[in-house]
């Protein structure tokens, strides 16, 4: 054997080893264990004899199950004291105790040896219900029916997609893509029953998906999915039309539709790191700058704009919490921000470091006084191209009612450019500078998660006596988190049904309870 002749044999097997997670399906069943790879080694024997391979066979799903919770925090959102909600499963799905992920039944499909693409379809529905009102309707119904997983044929069936029937409002969408599937890395293993099963599949929401659980933000984590099927015998050869195409049984445009939703368009997240790499995210220059001979300073006036996070403001003050947003202290709104006023603290252009804190508070208040948030004393402390942003929180418990403080909690991680901390005309100035929420952050925010991008931070502190701050509202409160409103509609799929009551239960912050408030930080109770 030359070493030609090895080396492209080594890269066959590697990449029909990358694939194999899905070609064991076209054997597994109907040839059996020990026959897993023939379709591959004949290919590459009749390559090597000069022969033409034969096409790859079709092979027909005939059962198995899909295990999916959709995300476990939305379940518990749903159940919780705020929702008050509750799940229902029809048409052969089921939920594990406890309120755990479901399962959809009776799998139907096929699998194409050849590019590795599956689709199929299971049976069974789920139903979230949240926020009843006085007449006993739902403000918060969703319906997922005629589940279906299908996978990339241009990727070797290692990106896929879950897909569902969403009925809300009254109107059902068809095959609507909530998820996109990664399955590089899945290794098939055996089943009951001689089923293959793909466990613990990484999945994410999509831009469609975004839409429909209007408090998610596309790309954002799902719960994992775990794929079992059975698989009977090889389909007849269709006669013409190119080798792979033509895939059965219900859903061959959407595995294509279902992958190409792996590459998230356009998200949120993606516009703040736009804004993070814009050459004017921090508006400093090193040049003419003159601080204390020492090198150091103090801040004596400045402001402070952020948000927090749009998404958030907009559930508050939306139709499920019917709450508001108050001002106090000082504090003013700029723009669609929120801005905190007389900076304070100090400041050393040697070490390119900055501590400033800000008057000024805002509380959020909503279901009837059982969301209750305040956040007071805002600082920033940066040095280099790195930052925290912290304050003061206040927060009800919702099962005592009282009030639990913490002080100096970080709710905010800041990264900044090189240089940003460098003073012109007296004044450090950082502009729509990404902010990501903390692990401390994502214990009062709940149902958002840590490292997840919140609104940019716009910040003017002046270091020399006389020195002004720039003039005007920032308007950075959006920057680059976009969120939908409650006029929204549903999804890329034509509904004009309003979604806002949507919004709550798909990513409502829950801003309560012991887990909010933690033994970390210095705790003081009040009588709520």
């Amino acid at each position: 054997m030359t070493a030609t002749s090895h080396t492209s044999r080594t890269s066959r097997r590697a990449r029909t080893g990358r694939r194999g997670a899905l070609a064991v399906l076209a054997t597994a069943t109907a040839l059996g264990a020990t026959a897993f790879a023939v379709p591959a080694h004949a290919a590459d024997a009749a390559a090597q004899a000069g022969a033409a391979p034969k096409a790859a066979p079709k092979f027909e799903i005939t059962d198995g199950t899909l295990d999916w919770g959709v995300k476990d925090r939305f379940r518990k959102y749903l159940t919780g004291p705020i929702a008050r909600g509750k799940i229902e499963v029809a048409d052969g799905a089921k939920q594990a105790p406890k309120n755990g992920p479901f399962t959809f039944t009776g799998a139907k499909g096929s699998y194409d040896s050849a590019t590795h693409a599956v689709a199929t379809t299971f049976k069974g529905s789920v139903r979230f219900l949240g926020h009843q009102k006085p007449d006993k309707s739902w403000e918060l119904d969703i319906r997922l029916a005629d589940l279906k997983v299908t996978t990339d044929a241009k990727s070797g069936g290692e990106k896929g997609g879950i897909t569902a029937d969403v009925t809300t409002g009254g109107k059902t969408q068809d095959d609507v893509p909530l998820a996109a599937l990664d399955l590089s890395a899945v290794k098939p293993g055996g089943g009951a029953g001689g089923a293959v099963t793909y466990a613990k599949i990484p999945a994410k929401l999509t831009a469609a998906g975004a839409k429909v659980f209007q408090n998610y933000e596309e790309g954002e984590a799902l719960d994992s999915a775990t794929l079992s099927v059975k698989v009977g015998a090889a389909q007849k050869p269709a006669t013409g039309g190119k080798p792979g195409s033509g895939i059965s049984a219900g859903g061959a445009a959407d595995a294509a539709e279902a992958g190409e939703e792996a590459a998230p368009r356009d998200t949120p997240v993606q516009n703040q790191k736009q804004v993070a790499g814009a050459a004017g995210a921090a508006d400093v220059s090193a040049k003419g700058d003159k601080v204390a001979a020492a090198g150091t300073g103090t801040v004596s006036g400045g402001n402070l704009d952020w948000g927090v996070k749009e998404k958030f403001r907009k559930y508050v003050t939306g139709p499920i919490a019917k709450g508001k947003a108050e001002l106090s202290g000082g504090a003013q709104q700029s723009g669609s921000a929120y801005r905190f006023v007389k900076g304070h603290g100090s400041y050393d252009a040697s070490a390119s470091s900055l501590d400033a804190a800000f008057d000024g508070a805002v509380r959020f208040t909503g279901h009837e006084g059982k969301l209750d948030l305040k956040l007071s004393d805002l600082r920033v402390k940066a040095k280099g191209t790195t930052g925290t942003l912290t304050a003061d929180v206040s927060t009800k418990e919702l099962s005592s009612g009282n009030v639990v403080n913490s002080d100096d909690l970080p709710l905010a991680t800041l990264k900044l450019p090189a240089g940003a901390l460098t003073a012109k005309n007296g004044v450090v100035t950082l502009s729509a500078v990404p902010a990501t929420l903390t692990q401390q952050g994502a214990k009062v925010f709940e149902n958002y998660e840590a490292g997840e991008a919140l609104d940019p931070v716009t910040l003017s502190a002046t270091t020399v006596p006389g020195a002004k701050p720039p003039a005007g509202g920032a308007g950075t409160g959006g920057g680059g988190v976009t969120g939908g409103t409650g006029s929204a509609s549903l999804a890329a799929t034509g509904a004009d049904t309003p979604t806002g009551p949507l919004l709550g239960a798909a990513g409502a912050l829950l801003l309560a309870g012991g887990g909010a408030i933690y033994a970390t930080r210095r705790r003081k109770t009040a009588r709520g």
